[in-house]
């Protein structure tokens, strides 16, 4: 991965959100300004919103049932774990309400939300969707699969 090209659409890109935010919103920014030229753009769109919006519940689930095993099964980390489930918690709902927003937005505000439109190319916009596809739960096990 490029980090410095990261950095620097992670500056450019405006917002108070998380660098994983930052960057779906750069990619859907991306997607929305050349539906125009291509309208497979609008699936692409509305795929990452629902994939993402998956992968945070899955996340949620994941803590939720971590936090129920440990408590059944040993209660000397226990405070650990908590905070660091809430945390969990925490991020995924902002997260969820991040994409809830974009969902609620009608395509005709999209130009007004466009504060960023010379941000990202075609080049960085698949520079993102490599970086983000890497944090998955698959990418991030594919060398374990490889040694099994």
């Amino acid at each position: 991965m490029d980090q410095g090209s990261l950095a620097r659409i992670l500056k450019q890109v405006s917002g108070g959100e998380d660098e994983i935010q930052q960057l779906q919103k750069a990619l859907l920014d991306y997607l929305d300004e050349n539906t125009e030229t291509d309208a497979s753009l609008v699936f692409s769109r509305k795929f990452y919103i629902a994939q993402w919006f998956r992968d945070t519940t899955m996340e949620t689930e994941k803590a939720i049932k971590s936090q129920k095993d440990e408590d059944s099964s040993e209660g000397t980390h226990h405070a650990k774990d908590v905070e660091t489930t809430g945390q969990i918690m925490h991020r995924a709902e902002s997260r969820k309400k991040f994409l809830r927003s974009i969902i609620k937005t009608a395509p005709s505000q999209f130009s007004t939300l466009k504060m960023n439109s010379d941000t990202v190319d075609y080049e960085d916009a698949c520079l993102i969707v490599r970086y983000l596809a890497s944090m998955r739960p698959f990418a991030q096990s594919f060398d374990i699969y490889l040694t099994q």
